[in-house]
């Protein structure tokens, strides 16, 4: 588990950086090795529990980021500094707590993002669809919500006095966020518009509304995002897209109604986000999209430009870390999963490596004696990492074995890639053409004649093009969630209770514990 050291614990640093990460692919000798082994044993063996009460309690989500996704984006980040990549660590790799989460919900074997993000957040397990409401809730009859709603560890903390925030590359009224601050038996009813005819009748208040309307404490101190839509009446200009109108029926400008807080400031792109002076705001609320916000790697083609998720890490500890008290921080990396359904392993995985980074941020920006990071994943995709690649061969690339110089070939005669998903839109068959709904990423274009015995000929296609859409066993109009447990990594007060294989609902008891 333990490759180094850095500064962690009560009376230890440990430095996490393992002697083999220099160097080329195989340059490693046989006394190298072994010397790293017994290195790592001696430094565990000097690991001493930080017995601390956590001021501050950061959660990392990243939206999909099953084991398969965390070793493919180690070996990427890795190969993008010219290393064979392999004995890459991402920053949360570093942390010496690691433990396994059981990811399934009551009602389904492989999970949403809803129920799972909700067992993270309230420690109750519930049914796909719902935020923070139990089981006994049934799905689109808002009659069902009250008296079935779950307690957040966002609540709590707002409670006590602390600053809360939540963070997304998605829209900020999405499951994962939502999951911290509202309580609805349908995930998709962000915005007014998304409600049931009975719901809107009846005045059940969509994600958004809660979102401004939450009632704990002084509210959110920080909300930072996508989905300005859901918050803009529909005879409302979009800023950055005139012609555009928001989407809310009720004529509410809930962007508006968040400045009447004390301090509180409303951006919607960089510049007024670079803008931010954190000792003069206590309340900021960012939109930089209409919907989800742009993939890293196309983040710098947006017109009123976006912040990175580290970006946005960093302005909310500026902000949080002004309560004397403490807070709690949410930040998701909810592109992660958006990727792996469209297919396309090269965003995914750029958006796992910026998620790294944000993680990277919050170590820099708080105390490790008094800030418990948990790092996770809500759910898994079925991303695979396959074949016999030789060291430092290219994540996104044909799979070329040992000795050799040529990719491999299957018993079609055909090369194949390294990655590639077990369903989803990559799927090619028996014909050119791919499924409708499957062209978010399209395969690069190739000078072969196509399919060959229901497989594509690889041999002068880029696989390791940003928009290369990886192949798909199992033909569907978007890859699903995986089933398999996802990794916990934890360091700080209260990390050293991480162990084992855990039911994801743990998370939020080992949150509230070091907390509270």
């Amino acid at each position: 588990m333990l490759f180094g050291r850095r500064a962690l614990g009560i009376a230890i640093s440990l430095v996490l950086a393992s002697p083999l990460a220099i160097g080329a692919a195989g340059s490693h000798t046989p006394t190298e090795w072994f010397a790293a082994g017994q290195q790592a044993v001696k430094e565990a063996k000097g690991l001493k529990a930080n017995l601390n009460h956590a001021t501050n309690v950061i959660l990392f989500i990243g939206d999909g980021m099953g084991i398969a996704t965390v070793t493919a984006a180690r070996i990427l980040e890795g190969q993008m500094r010219k290393e064979s990549g392999e004995e890459n660590l991402l920053s949360f790799e570093k942390f010496p707590y690691v433990a396994l989460s059981k990811t399934y919900s009551v009602d389904q074997q492989t999970a949403d993002s809803a129920p799972t993000m909700t067992a993270i957040v309230t420690g109750v397990k519930t049914n796909d669809g719902f935020l923070s409401v139990n089981q006994n809730g049934v799905r689109r009859d808002h009659t069902s919500v009250t008296g079935n709603q779950l307690t957040t560890i966002l609540e709590l903390a707002e409670d006590k006095g602390l600053a809360t925030g939540v963070v997304t590359t998605t829209r900020v009224t999405h499951a994962t966020p939502a999951a911290c601050y509202a309580h609805t038996v349908e995930r998709d009813w962000e915005g007014d518009a998304d409600l049931s005819p009975a719901a809107r009748t009846a005045g059940f208040p969509d994600i958004a509304r809660q979102l401004i309307e939450f009632s704990h404490g002084d509210g959110l101190e920080v909300a930072l995002g996508g989905g300005r839509s859901k918050f803009l009446p529909n005879t409302t200009d979009d800023p950055e897209d005139p012609g555009t109108k928001g989407s809310r029926l009720d004529g509410r400008d809930l962007t508006a109604e968040w400045l009447k807080k004390p301090q509180a400031v409303y951006v919607w792109n960089k510049g007024q986000f670079d803008a931010i002076n954190p000792a003069k705001t206590s309340h900021l609320l960012g939109l930089f999209e209409r919907s989800h916000m742009k993939y890293e790697v196309d983040r710098a083609t947006d017109t009123g430009g976006e912040p990175s998720l580290a970006e946005m890490t960093g302005k909310a500890i500026d902000i949080l870390a002004k309560n004397k008290k403490g807070f709690f921080l949410m930040v998701e990396g909810g592109r992660i999963d958006h990727a792996h359904h469209a297919g396309n392993a090269y965003r995914a995985l750029t958006e796992t490596i910026e998620f790294s980074r944000a993680v990277k941020t919050a170590l820099e920006k708080t105390n490790a004696q008094k800030t418990l990071i948990i790092v996770t994943a809500d759910h898994s995709h079925v991303l695979t990492i396959a074949g016999y690649a030789k060291r430092g061969n290219p994540i996104l690339g044909k799979a070329i074995y040992p000795g050799q110089t040529e990719p491999a070939k299957d018993l079609l005669g055909l090369p194949y890639t390294t990655l590639s998903y077990a369903n989803g839109p990559g799927y090619t068959g028996a014909s050119d053409k791919q499924p409708q709904g499957a062209k978010s990423f399209p395969h690069e274009p190739s000078s072969s004649t196509g399919i060959t015995a229901g497989r594509p000929d690889l041999t002068t296609v880029e696989t390791t093009a940003p928009n290369y859409q990886q192949e798909a066993t199992v033909p569907l109009s978007s890859e699903t969630h995986g089933g398999e447990d996802v990794a916990i990594y934890a360091t700080g007060p209260g990390a050293y209770l991480l162990h084992g294989v855990q039911e994801q609902n743990v998370i939020f008891h080992l949150m509230k514990d070091s907390l509270f």
